[in-house]
């Protein structure tokens, strides 16, 4: 799994950080749906390693805005817990899953996430 081009550039992971970072940070959650596109198409990262790569980078971002939620008095992890026991279970699942699926079904399956998403938020 080749991770970048050689035109990239050092700037280019920190823009797509912060933008992963601040979209997580302001709806407490998406930081992924932003990342992978911007790893795919700017980056350069190939597509397996993007999903990859940006499940490892939102584990972090997910801790600091959970911190800055709990801080700030927005966040019960008492009643977050369940949804984290099932969260748990299927990272794992999907996790052992992942090398067995291709590329396509992959973005194909993100792509109909994204759009549920979007079109449940606009209605």
């Amino acid at each position: 799994m080749h991770l970048h081009r050689e035109t990239q550039r050092p700037w280019q992971w920190a823009v797509s950080g912060a933008l992963a970072g601040a979209v997580n940070g302001l709806f407490g959650a998406g930081g992924g749906m932003v990342l992978v596109p911007l790893l795919l198409g700017w980056v350069g990262v190939e597509e397996k390693a993007a999903f990859a790569c940006s499940t490892a980078i939102i584990l972090p971002l997910c801790l600091v805005s959970a911190g800055v939620y709990w801080l700030r008095g927005a966040l019960d992890p008492l009643a977050a817990l369940p949804y984290l026991l099932g969260g748990l279970a299927g990272g794992w699942l999907g996790g052992r899953l992942f090398r067995r699926i291709p590329a396509a079904p992959l973005r194909r399956v993100f792509a109909l996430f994204l759009l549920y998403g979007g079109v449940r938020y606009l209605l």
